[in-house]
């Protein structure tokens, strides 16, 4: 098993004492902490990442078409952004350049819906059509007639919804609730899911035949973790701006912009937006990522077989600790085995335990099943 850190924030293996320290040494030598490389710009989408590039390449080809987008990515990376580039980028219904903000851009996240409610929000209803339609209503297609609707999060719609979704865009035809009559728009739709979209035809969860018909242009979206430089020049673009707006001068610290790379951000770009602006909100002067992130767990370490689960943002003096208990855990209590594991002397161990026994940071070790009091 590989020393390192894996996507979900665990070290994998049990690394030596040296190869701790190690990396406390270097914590003072490292002096390239900030970015080199530039933003660019695509609508309001940055980054300087091949991924990033590609993006912005595939965006290029796809806007001043009528073709249909799926954007495929993880919540926080930007879905409704690459929408709102492609409308912005795209052309009219009569195929003309006309301003983007003379057509209509209207989004409707489908898992905000419920299923009872979604038909009359996508294609309106009738006065009188059910109980409290007190007058007409114009749903989501008549609102972005001539532009583009982006439907998020389109496989949480219901499958029979999924079928009146289909002759829409098949037909450009509707019913709203209620009409006798039918109506006819031009709208560009983007939908964006934040599933694998082959799992979710497996799954039953979205038809095979509207997926078909959606994805004419699939997108896929970078995870944050998966673009490099881009967390720290993105961080210092969302403090640039806060800066500005607070006219201070605040920066991050060093341990800051270390740790960007080292987390994995499931929330994505949205995460780091938030995360800068909370350590923003803490700091006099300099910002501090970690506890903006979480604090540090002060709980026994979480076990998972030979694996060890350390909060990042946590200080290596921590780590060191809990990995050295847990190898003496799993090393039942023997000292001398626990040494050998983590290869460094019987001495250095003794040594390290006598000083966590006056941490109260241990004070929970008296309930193991073998505490740093174990056998020699």
């Amino acid at each position: 098993m590989s020393n390192g850190l894996d996507i979900c924030s665990n070290v994998v293996g049990l690394p030596t004492l040296a190869a701790l320290q190690d990396v406390r040494d270097a914590h003072h030598d490292m002096s390239h902490d900030l970015p080199t490389g530039k933003l660019t710009r695509c609508g309001d989408l940055y980054g300087a990442s091949e991924p990033m590039q590609h993006l912005f390449k595939m965006i290029g080809k796809v806007a001043p078409t009528n073709a249909n987008v799926l954007i495929v990515g993880e919540s926080g990376t930007g879905k409704e952004l690459v929408a709102s580039v492609i409308h912005q980028m795209s052309k009219d219904a009569n195929g003309s350049d006309s301003r983007p903000d003379a057509r209509p851009f209207v989004a409707l996240n489908c898992g905000a819906v419920s299923p009872q409610l979604i038909e009359a929000e996508l294609f309106g209803h009738e006065r009188g059509s059910f109980t409290g339609a007190v007058r007409m209503q114009k749903g989501c297609f008549e609102r972005a007639n001539g532009g583009t609707l982006f439907l998020d999060e389109v496989t949480e719609m219901s499958l029979d919804m999924q079928v009146k979704l289909l002759r829409v865009l098949e037909t450009n035809r509707f019913y709203r609730i209620g009409a006798d009559e039918e109506s006819e728009v031009h709208v560009r739709v983007v939908a964006a899911t934040n599933r694998d979209p082959a799992e979710a035809v497996a799954s039953g969860a979205l038809r095979s035949d509207l997926y078909y018909r959606l994805a004419v242009f699939p997108v896929c979206l970078p995870a944050l973790r998966e673009r490099g430089d881009d967390v720290r020049l993105l961080a210092k673009l969302f403090l640039d701006r806060l800066n500005e707006e607070e006219g201070s001068n605040k920066t991050f610290s060093k341990t800051s912009l270390r740790l960007m790379n080292a987390y994995a951000w499931p929330g994505n770009v949205r995460e780091l937006k938030n995360v800068v602006h909370r350590a923003f909100i803490m700091a006099d002067r300099e910002l501090d990522i970690a506890p903006a992130i979480g604090p540090a767990r002060t709980v026994a370490p979480e076990r998972q077989g030979d694996c060890v689960t350390v909060q990042l943002g946590s200080k290596l003096a921590d780590a060191e600790q809990r990995l050295i208990c847990a190898t003496l855990d799993h090393c039942g209590g023997n000292k001398t085995m626990t040494a050998e594991v983590l290869g460094v002397s019987l001495k250095t161990l003794y040594n390290r335990l006598n000083e966590y026994q006056s941490k109260l940071f241990l004070q929970d070790a008296v309930h193991r099943p073998y505490s740093i009091q174990g056998r020699n």
